[in-house]
This record gives structure tokens, C-alpha cells and sequence, in this order.
């Protein structure tokens, strides 16, 4: 069997990166590409006024081509789950491009009529969750008062205090539920957000959980660590989230804040793409060395964290996996972090002290000063999952749908669609073929968020 041709969808994709979410997609199917010999191409999307919209047009800076839809303004509340325009773009690329497995991401603003394009195309499609983008409509189960929902399992009837249109939230629910169900594997970061949708009544022809991967140390790493420690043995703590609520800064402003000692630095990563998130946060007064850093590319980030040897996590809601979590890990970077969902599935040190979420000031100060004054202050690095180990498992987790490739029909909108169905899943008639226009990528720096 020749090497598979695989089809990434997600909302974004290189040149166009943002968010931890594109960076795994990226990455994977790099490896995929250059480890396993994979033939991989990508469908995302853009907004370009330059551009008709729904438009089809082809970009490349890498080893992965990518098909991009030009999505116009203006685009009303169910297009951001289910848009025929879009499915069918995608649909006539699949009979262009004729791939062997389709694999979906965030499907935000491109929508759940992908899985039907794949599956009428007969194609094999597996969908890799990263949020709770299937289950709410706030996408992170984030309430409006910026607090976490906290339903397990969730239930469209607790959304009412949530949502602008309860009605219209329900009609999403289950076209969402039942367009996942098509899928022939769907995969969940952590055993957290898997076993939440299950209960959330989330159901699929087959699930697993396939963690994600990160960015590992360089060679070098261990030695420019060491060279800064001795240069400057303050210890230093970390905080990439930001200055929300949910992210947990207010806990951390007022743990820090009636400390008299200064023995400590801070630095803060300033993740917006223009401005400053930190320009009008006052740190003057807080005690220690403060400072807000630039965020970091995947390229440099050991030049981040060779400076941190606390990395401060109090996320205030459960999240799916938590990158920069393992980031700091795999570095011997300690995490002072709360009981956040797939964020604490991992192997590493002070898994007895993780701080409840909505617990005080207080108890992150005991943290902070137990870091201060330990004996041990430095940890060992801790095995974490990177990039090339995570394609290695999705080339073991879809080898059974992509062997048997010859033998698949090409309708299957039989099985999931009875005659009459009247569902926005109803089959695709795809346009013929037409070609694909090259063009170049717009001003835009790929980034970290």
C-alpha cells in the first residue's frame, strides 16, 4: 500500500497559526510528513476582503499545502456550526484530492458538514476535540460572569442563565450531537474531557484518548538552565494566562501582594497578537522583580523557560489538556497549579498539592511560599509526550481505518440519514471540479497563543 494522503481541517492552520490547537494539528501532520512519509494536505479558513468569499485559493510555507475558504462577514448563528457553503467547498475538494482519511479539528466557523462531506465522499474521518466546543456554545464552559459552569454532566437545560436563545442553543446541541456521531473515531485529549462528553451524552462509533504533544527541550536546554541559575539563583516564577479571572491573575495579584520579602522574580508572558495585555495592569507595588516578556514562538521557547523555575497555573475552570503545563515539566519546571481537569494528568512532582478551584488567596500564597522555601527547590525533568510520539500513536490508532481503504463504500449517508430527514446534515451534490488558484500569504507572523 502506498504511504496514506491525508486532509487536516481545522479553523486555522500555517501560514494562519493561532492558538494550541492549530499548533497541534501543525505539528502532527509535519511528522506525519517528514517521519512516516505521508502525503498531508489542510483545509482551514481565512477572512480576506481581497478574496470572493467561500472562495477556494491555495497557500504554502511548508511541507503542508493548504486549502483556504475565504468566510465573509456577516455570517448568521447556525453558520458557525453547519454551513453549506463551506461543506460543499470542502466536498469538492475531497473529490479533488482524493485523500485516504479526513481529520478534523476545530471545526468552529467551518462546521460539522465536514463529517458528512467525508463520509459521502468515502473517505474515513476521525475528529480530535480540544475543547468543549461540541457540548457549549461559549466553546470553553465559561459562564457570562466569567466563572466556570461546572456541570458533569452538561445538560442544554443548565445553559438557560447562559445563553442569548435558549431554543436556537438546543437546535445546535443536537445537530452537534449528531453529526459527531458519524465520525468513525473521535479522540479527546485527556481521560477528563473524554469521560465529561461521554456523560454529556456525546457518542461515537469509537473514542480514545490521544494526548497531545509538545515542543521538547533542546540539547542545550539543560546546560542554558543551569547557566542562568548560577547567574542569577533568584527564584523565579512564571505565569502565561494572562491578566483574567479565569486564568486565575487576581489569585495570584493577591497572594504575591502582602509579602515582604523581594528574594523572587516574576515575569509574565504578554500573549496579545497587537497591544499589551499587561499595559494597564499596575505591578509596581507587588514585591520581587516584575517583568512582562513577549510571547514565545515554538522555535524559541527554551529561551523562556531556561528563565522560569515556577510555572503558576490557577486556572479557575476544568481545561482539556494544558500545553504549557507539560512545557514546564519536561524542562524541570515545577507547576503550582489548581485541580483543572486534563491539566493534572500528568506524572509530575507536588501532585498532592493542587489547590482547589475557587479556593482563596491564600492557599496559592502557602504554595508560593512553600516553592520560596524548600529544600528542594529544582526538580527533575518529567517524561512528556512530544510531537513524534503523538503521530506515532495516530498512525496506530487509524491504521484500522485506513488498510482496509479499498473496501469502502462511497455513499454512506444511508446509514446515519433515513429517507425524509429533513436535518442541515442532508447529502452533498458537489460542483465539478474546478482549479484551485495559488496565492501568497497575507502579512502575518505565525505565533503562540
Amino acid at each position: 500500500m502506498s504511504a496514506p494522503h491525508l486532509l487536516v481541517g481545522n479553523i486555522f492552520f500555517a501560514p494562519y497559526t493561532y492558538g494550541g490547537a492549530t499548533i497541534v494539528a501543525e505539528e502532527v501532520a509535519r511528522h506525519l510528513a517528514l517521519d512516516h512519509g505521508w502525503q498531508v494536505s489542510a483545509v482551514s479558513a481565512v477572512s480576506r476582503a481581497d478574496l470572493p468569499a467561500y472562495a477556494l485559493r491555495k497557500v504554502q510555507t511548508g511541507p503542508v499545502p493548504n486549502y483556504l475558504i475565504n468566510l465573509p462577514p456577516g455570517r448568521g448563528y447556525a453558520a458557525h456550526y453547519s454551513n453549506p457553503q463551506v461543506t460543499e467547498a470542502v466536498s469538492r475538494l475531497l473529490h479533488s484530492l482524493a485523500p485516504d482519511l479526513l481529520h478534523l479539528h476545530c471545526l468552529q466557523e467551518l462546521g460539522s458538514g465536514l463529517i458528512r462531506a467525508g463520509r459521502e465522499a468515502g473517505v474515513p474521518v476521525v475528529v480530535s476535540t480540544h475543547d468543549f466546543w461540541w457540548l457549549c456554545e461559549r466553546q470553553f464552559m465559561i459562564r457570562p460572569d466569567g466563572r466556570y459552569c461546572g456541570q458533569s454532566p452538561v445538560r442544554i437545560d443548565g445553559c438557560r442563565g447562559c445563553v442569548v436563545d435558549h431554543d436556537r442553543a438546543r437546535t445546535r446541541a443536537r445537530h452537534l450531537a449528531g453529526a459527531l456521531a458519524e465520525a468513525d473515531l473521535v479522540t479527546y485529549p485527556s481521560a477528563f474531557a473524554r469521560d465529561l462528553s461521554r456523560a454529556s451524552g456525546l457518542a461515537a462509533r469509537a473514542d480514545a484518548v490521544w494526548q497531545n504533544g509538545v515542543t521538547l527541550p533542546g540539547p542545550d536546554f539543560a546546560d542554558r538552565q543551569a547557566a542562568r541559575r548560577a547567574r542569577d539563583p533568584r527564584l523565579t516564577f512564571g505565569f502565561c494566562g494572562g491578566p483574567s479571572q479565569l486564568k486565575g491573575w487576581p489569585l495570584i495579584r493577591e497572594a504575591f501582594a502582602p509579602l515582604t520579602r523581594q528574594d523572587f522574580r516574576v515575569r509574565l508572558v504578554d500573549g496579545a497578537l497587537e497591544g499589551s495585555w499587561w499595559q494597564d495592569v499596575p505591578l509596581g507595588s507587588l514585591p520581587g522583580d516584575w517583568q512582562v516578556r513577549p510571547r514565545y514562538a515554538q522555535a524559541d521557547m527554551d529561551v523562556f523557560w531556561a528563565e522560569i523555575d515556577v510555572l503558576l497555573f490557577p486556572s479557575q475552570w476544568k481545561e482539556t489538556f494544558g500545553l504549557t503545563v507539560r512545557e514546564a515539566l519536561a524542562r524541570g519546571v515545577r507547576v503550582i497549579q489548581t485541580d483543572s481537569g486534563g491539566t493534572v494528568e500528568h506524572a509530575g512532582p507536588d501532585r498532592d498539592r493542587l489547590i482547589p478551584i475557587g479556593a482563596g488567596a491564600e492557599a496559592m500564597r502557602r504554595e508560593i511560599l512553600h516553592a520560596l522555601d524548600r529544600a528542594d527547590r529544582h526538580a527533575e525533568p518529567v517524561p512528556v509526550t512530544g510531537f513524534a510520539a503523538q503521530a506515532e500513536a495516530f498512525v496506530q490508532l487509524t491504521a484500522p481505518l485506513i488498510e482496509p481503504r479499498e473496501t469502502w463504500p462511497k455513499d454512506q449517508s444511508q446509514e446515519t440519514n433515513p429517507a425524509g430527514d429533513k436535518d442541515p446534515l442532508a447529502p452533498i451534490r458537489p460542483c465539478a471540479e474546478e482549479p484551485v488558484e495559488e496565492i501568497a500569504p497575507a502579512n502575518h507572523q505565525a505565533r503562540r497563543a
